[in-house]
């Protein structure tokens, strides 16, 4: 009988779990080269974990989202069903840093009781998850778990959120330098920005990033607080009040937020979890997560969407000389950028802050007659685009597309956007939509990291989100060389980035120093020309003046020959925070670019990407003094080959850049 009142005991039990809570079950997926497994284990809690080959990756680490019902999906969960299936396909990318994208990956979508499920992915370079549910109706998501445990102590390069705005948490202008720390000494309470990067060890890293962000608020990341290692995703809470303030009365500042991050449909695919997984840090140079999770484009025709390289107003300070006007936000001043951009093959002038109201861009200045800058850059092959923060944008949005596109200007660098609450990121792909309709292209500036929307909207050609070289305006104690060497390995994953290079006044670390009407870099020439290669932007500014890039004509010339959209994409060589080197082909030429931090060293360049036959290479390296003058560099023409090696010196701060061409 005891026996027996321990068997039922027993099935009572079980029979419990089955219902109550469901028995954990564990779904592997695993990459199509086997090198990755992604695991997600269910039951009381919902945990997913990553293996690269013998390294751990992520701990289990729970994941659910809390509905404003007080349900929580995630919390004992029971699988209704699963589905495998494989893809292996490609699709084109016309304005990438390639020409198409390989797409191979093995998914499992799977159903849980309670209307919801997730997606998983296992890519040869990464994974992703996302929720989904199919619920009636609106929902409210109070809250997402999103964690991301480790069972080691790892080095993450970490940018830490330090620029608030007016006091609230989510609100700042997503630019950070890289704090290079343990895990463990992330600053309790303090939040960071993706991607964020993990040193896994021997040559291993991992980055966290998410994509397909569309009404729902971006993920920031902090610390656990667990007794292991690792970090969690934090949601910009919905706003409930809204003013002007920040900069100039120009950024739409949340002054109340609402309990809950979403109110949502109830029938939809919410944003990828994903992690980069690499075996060397030149393979971060090269990765296509983001625009392989993304939804392809929802514009049909893009031929009218053109790329191109911008001569910039505002860094510069609108300072030029020798001519017979007052330089400024003036219709002479902007004639001068055109005719200047006209003579260089430069495709835009961009029109910065002050040529409008700054709350109303429907009131011209005084100074500027747009429509005649228009047809002047119109005769001249010059495209005209026209700044505006997002507040002006917002009030008058259908008004100002129409008229300006009417004009015939081609595109808005929008500003201050500086939120990524599920309000704004609901209002970035709703600008993105409008725009395209007049056939109006977008740089969002002041702006989150791109998620994925350059893809489904082409006619996004550019982001911020990265601490571009107009700081160098005003933060002197910032390593720029290292956080030159660092963005192309982790901010880059995310997408383009409006970085704004070219300065043609380069300084030492000794000699350089803020200036606002003659800025300067830290760093060489050289280092400023290769950033025409690493940087991804396919619209591009130049920052220095007409006088200064007139001054050094030479150094002009070969900006002007450097795209900004390729066809194809090889990393060279490369370590987080110290040298990279990219070499980009458009047709058949290819351009090569190479950066170091404040440490002087060679590089060698293995040519066997080059196809058969004798190549003319024509170089820009760092001069033999440039160790004292970072202007200092030296052009050359030399043959090369396929399978020969080029080495070059850059020194401190130092760079190169290279173009290939066909030997005639």
């Amino acid at each position: 009988m005891y026996h027996m009142n321990r068997l039922f005991l027993y099935l009572a039990v079980l029979m419990f779990l089955s219902t109550s809570v469901g028995i954990a079950e564990v779904i592997h997926v695993k990459s199509p080269n086997g090198k990755i497994d992604m695991a997600l284990e269910s039951g009381a809690k919902l945990s997913w974990s990553v293996k690269h080959e013998n390294t751990e990756v992520i701990a289990p680490s729970t994941i659910s989202l809390t509905l404003g019902s007080g349900g929580v999906l995630g919390n004992n969960v029971k699988i209704i069903s699963s589905k495998n299936s494989k893809v292996n396909s490609s699709f084109a990318t016309p304005f990438y840093k390639k020409k198409s994208v390989i797409d191979e990956y093995n998914q499992v979508i799977v159903n849980f009781k309670g209307d919801f499920g997730l997606i998983l992915r296992a890519y040869n370079d990464g994974v992703a998850y996302r929720f989904f549910t199919s619920k009636k109706g609106q929902i409210i998501v109070e809250s997402e778990e999103a964690n991301f445990n480790f069972s080691t102590d790892h080095k993450a390069f970490v940018p830490y959120v330090r620029d608030l705005r007016e006091n609230d948490m989510y609100s700042s202008a997503f630019e950070a330098m890289y704090d290079d720390i343990p895990l463990s000494k992330f600053v309790k309470d303090s939040l960071a920005i993706s991607p964020l990067l993990i040193d896994l060890g021997n040559g291993k890293k991992a980055a966290i990033v998410e994509a397909e962000l569309v009404d729902y608020p971006g993920m920031y990341l902090t610390r656990n607080n667990q007794s292991q290692p690792g970090l969690k995703g934090v949601f910009a809470h919905f706003p409930k009040e809204e003013r002007l303030g920040g900069y100039n009365k120009m950024n739409f500042m949340v002054a109340k937020r609402e309990s809950y991050i979403a109110k949502t449909s109830g029938t939809r695919d919410f944003p990828w979890r994903a992690i980069i997984i690499s075996e060397s840090d030149k393979d971060l140079l090269n990765n296509d997560m983001v625009q392989k999770l993304s939804t392809p484009s929802q514009i049909a025709d893009v031929s009218w969407i053109k790329p191109g390289k911008v001569a910039w107003d505002w860094w510069n300070d609108w300072n030029i000389s020798k001519v017979d006007f007052k330089a400024g936000i003036n219709t002479e001043t902007y004639k001068y950028y055109i005719d200047f951009a006209s003579q260089n093959h430069i495709e835009y002038v961009v029109l910065d802050e002050g040529w409008s109201e700054d709350t109303d861009m429907l009131k011209i200045s005084p100074s500027m007659n747009i429509e005649e800058l228009i047809s002047y850059g119109k005769q001249k092959n010059v495209g005209i685009i026209l700044w505006a923060s997002w507040y002006a944008i917002n009030q008058v949005m259908d008004n100002a597309f129409s008229h300006y596109s009417e004009m015939g200007v081609k595109g808005f660098k929008i500003d201050f956007i500086d939120r990524d609450d599920q309000k704004m990121v609901k209002s970035i792909y709703d600008i993105a939509k409008k725009a395209a309709s007049y056939k109006l292209f977008i740089d969002f500036h002041g702006m989150y990291k791109p998620t994925g929307i350059q893809r489904t909207y082409p006619n996004v050609v550019n982001f911020e989100g990265v601490k571009g070289l107009e700081n160098a305006k005003w933060t002197p104690d910032d390593d720029m060389p290292r956080y030159e060497t660092s963005i192309p390995f982790i901010r880059m994953l995310a997408g383009p980035m409006d970085y704004t290079p070219g300065a043609m006044r380069n300084a030492t670390r000794a000699d350089f120093r803020p200036s606002n009407s003659m800025p300067m870099s830290q760093g060489t020439r050289c280092h400023q020309l290769g950033m025409y290669v690493i940087f991804e932007a396919p619209l591009q500014m130049m920052a220095d003046s007409p006088t200064a890039y007139l001054k050094e004509q030479e150094s002009t010339n070969f900006i002007s020959q450097i795209p900004t959209t390729f066809d194809e994409t090889i990393a060279l060589d490369g370590k987080v925070g110290e040298y990279v080197a990219i070499a980009r082909r458009k047709n058949d030429k290819w351009f090569v670019g190479g950066l170091t931090n404040w440490t002087a060293r060679d590089m060698t360049i293995d040519l066997s990407f080059l196809g058969e036959g004798t190549y003319s290479a024509e170089i820009f390296k760092d001069g033999i003094n440039a160790a004292k003058d970072a202007t200092d560099y030296k052009r050359e023409i030399v043959k090369v080959a396929n399978g020969e090696k080029l080495t070059v010196n850059m020194a401190n701060g130092g760079g190169f850049a290279i173009i290939i061409s066909t030997e005639k």
